[in-house]
């Protein structure tokens, strides 16, 4: 079972991603009609999967979160693959990503908090 320090790390660590990932939708979105150009994501889904199966042996701070191209959606007529449909799905999707880990985030403080006050 994972400790409060590390779940709070965790939920840090999933608001530091999708932050990043915003980053790369914004980027994406900006060059929806660049000749050539490939969408970026992050991988922090596969090195959060990775993370927790190692449970005590890791340090959610010392996760490598980087951009990557999954190079998994077609290619259009200007060569890149890039859809407004799909990043619009994708911000939308950040977003309420974004808003789950600060309201867990929360959560556990309001716990830690009312655990202080009863002792």
């Amino acid at each position: 079972m994972l400790n409060d320090n590390k779940i709070i790390d965790l939920l840090e660590s999933g608001m530091r991603a999708e932050g990043l990932r915003q980053r790369a939708i914004a980027n994406n979105v900006a060059n929806l009609n660049t000749e050539g150009f490939r969408r970026s994501d992050i991988n922090f889904e596969k090195i959060l999967t990775r993370a927790i199966e190692k449970q005590d042996s890791f340090d959610p701070k010392q996760m490598k979160i980087e951009f990557v191209q999954p190079k998994t959606t077609p290619i259009n007529e200007f060569n890149n693959d890039v859809s407004l449909d799909k990043e619009t799905g994708e911000m939308i999707k950040n977003t309420a990503l974004h808003k789950t880990y600060m309201l867990l985030l929360k959560k556990k403080y309001q716990q830690m908090d009312l655990a202080m006050r009863f002792q």
